[in-house]
């Protein structure tokens, strides 16, 4: 019981720290949804689970998740490879990362991310001052944001069970010729593992990120007409703060008949750059709340299934009473694994549900990751 309560008192000095640093981030004017791309998620194994992993992960991918988890690696070595395309293809997402235990109650791991899109058609110069067309004028850029995670963790040694790490990433965002952005921010993070419960917390740009962007205005006026320059609006320099959001997750892992297993976990994550579209919304904090279950036989073989990030829509049509409909949906996800003498092999199919012209559509994203563990 002593143990559960310093592990319990380490989550909430976790929580009380990042939100200490809420009102005084706060006041600074920041974007919703600045970075983004870096809460997309990792790993087929985590996507097919529905983004449930903060008190669960324990290989490569804990540097993203939960830094802490690294320190729960049972092997000497471990790696993740991961790719996926959204959207038809058009937006790809990479992930690799490694980690490796520097004794019996440290690691450390290092992840790189890539979300973009390339070979954008820049046409600005495809036609002459006389309306003719060059087609041999056109060239392409790409738009992609990069980071890179350097993870650290340890066992607290006079708590059994409970673990704490912390990253430190760079960011670095890419429009093409037009803007680049460099950012630097820090993760942090709690697990604790008691008599089969897994606890987590994990407050993700907890001190703030903060991404400063550098705009090639001679850039954005080539290939524009004087009219045009003078009325459009030509970006300036600038600088984005990421507030800190806050992952609270359990899992529980039951043993089955006949050398089945089952992992059922839930995860809420709470923002904090103002009201979101999600179930739990007020202008302070929102709150997204996310389950996973996870069925293993022998070790071997995995299905995975999971839900989240429920949002209202609302529709083009109207009921009897005039008004416009809105509903619920949200994101779910399947998922398969192969794990065989350390290789694990991963796939996962999110789908989307979105609302167009007032009829329900589905927009699927295939997602496949590889890992291997060394002994």
């Amino acid at each position: 019981m002593s143990q559960l309560s310093s592990a319990a008192r380490g989550l909430l000095v976790l929580g009380a720290t990042a939100a200490l640093a809420l009102p005084a981030a706060a006041q600074t004017k920041t974007p919703k949804y600045s970075n983004e791309f870096l809460n997309l998620g990792v790993g087929a194994r985590a996507l097919g689970m529905g983004k449930v992993q903060v008190s669960l992960a324990t290989d490569a991918t804990a540097g993203y998740w939960n830094p802490a988890g690294l320190a729960n690696q049972t092997r000497k070595y471990d790696g993740v490879l991961m790719h996926s395309e959204l959207f038809s293809g058009i937006v790809k997402n990479d992930f690799a990362a490694f980690s490796t235990p520097l004794d019996d109650k440290s690691a450390i791991g290092v992840s790189v991310m890539r979300l973009g899109v390339d070979n954008i058609a820049d046409t600005r110069s495809l036609l002459d001052e006389y309306g003719g067309v060059h087609y041999d004028r056109i060239t392409y850029f790409s738009v992609a944001d990069y980071a890179l995670l350097v993870s650290y963790a340890r066992k607290i040694t006079n708590v059994e069970g409970l673990s704490v790490g912390a990253n430190a990433k760079v960011i670095y965002r890419n429009i093409g010729r037009f803007a680049n952005g460099y950012g630097f921010g820090i993760d942090a993070g709690l697990q604790y593992n008691h008599k089969g419960w897994n606890l987590g917390l994990m407050a993700r740009d907890v001190t703030t990120t903060f991404t400063q962007w550098t705009v090639n205005a001679d850039e954005y006026r080539k290939g524009l007409t004087s009219t045009l320059a003078k009325s459009d609006s030509i970006p300036t320099n600038s600088a984005e703060i990421t507030l800190p959001r806050l992952v609270l997750g359990i899992g529980r892992r039951v043993e089955l008949p006949k050398q089945f297993s089952a992992l059922l976990a839930a995860d809420l994550e709470a923002t904090t750059d103002g009201k979101r579209n999600t179930l739990i919304s007020s202008s302070a904090v929102s709150v997204d709340p996310r389950v996973g279950l996870e069925i293993g036989y022998k070790n071997l073989v995995f299905l995975r299934g999971g839900a989240g990030n429920f949002q209202k829509i609302q529709s083009f049509t109207k009921n009897a009473n005039n008004e416009y409909e809105s509903n619920w949906k949200g994101q779910y996800s399947l998922g398969a694994g192969v794990a065989i003498s350390g290789l694990r092999v991963d796939l996962a199919l999110s789908r989307l549900a979105v609302e167009k012209l007032g009829s329900a559509s589905q927009t699927n994203s295939l997602i496949v990751s590889l890992g291997y563990g060394f002994k």
